[in-house]
């Protein structure tokens, strides 16, 4: 059975996305731009990549990245990566650019079906309403969190303010960084 990671640079009133999904505001203020760099804040980014198995991605998250990501040098890994995207609408004749093996799965169940599979750690990046509808469903096993000391005031929140039970959380690696980030690595209690 594979495991559900979702990663993200948070804000510290926990907003995520500043533009609210809107490509044509992609320019404004994220969070990694708002302190002095650290590498040693970013120790994780490195780890994550050597851990995936596979990455999880929302529509918007995966028009994003697909025609940034394989230009980066810093994501040579997950390029080689099998790439899973969730969305109703998106079709084959959707997928931009050449980014390797992309499946487009319609629903929950079908994340739920796939981590039933043996690929490992499923990551997701930056698709936040996606972590939302995980984090609901029970489907997330962990958090990986940098927190940035800074109060965004606008964007997306992380979690969801739907009516469920309180979800608890085990906090089992933090460091904090002389740039005031913190990891936060906490896994899901069932």
């Amino acid at each position: 059975m594979s495991t559900i990671v979702a990663t993200h640079f948070v804000s510290l009133d926990g907003k995520v996305d500043p533009t609210g999904g809107d490509p044509a505001l992609h320019d404004t203020m994220w969070t990694f731009k708002t302190v002095e760099p650290d590498m040693d804040a970013y120790e994780l980014k490195g780890r994550e990549q050597e851990e995936a198995g596979a990455l999880l991605l929302g529509r918007v998250s995966y028009e994003g990245f697909a025609p940034v990501w394989p230009t980066m040098d810093e994501f040579p890994r997950y390029n080689t990566l099998p790439k899973y995207v969730v969305s109703t609408t998106l079709t084959e004749d959707d997928l931009v650019g050449n980014w390797g093996d992309i499946t487009i799965l319609r629903s929950l169940d079908d994340v739920a079906k796939l981590k039933e599979s043996d690929i490992g750690e499923i990551q997701v990046h930056g698709s936040v309403s996606l972590t939302r509808a995980l984090g609901d469903a029970g489907l997330i096993d962990a958090y990986h969190l940098l927190v940035f000391p800074v109060l965004l005031g606008q964007g997306k929140p992380l979690f969801s303010d739907a009516d469920k039970p309180a979800q608890k959380l085990r906090l089992v690696e933090h460091a904090a960084y002389r740039n005031g980030i913190q990891k936060q690595i906490f896994e899901v209690e069932r």
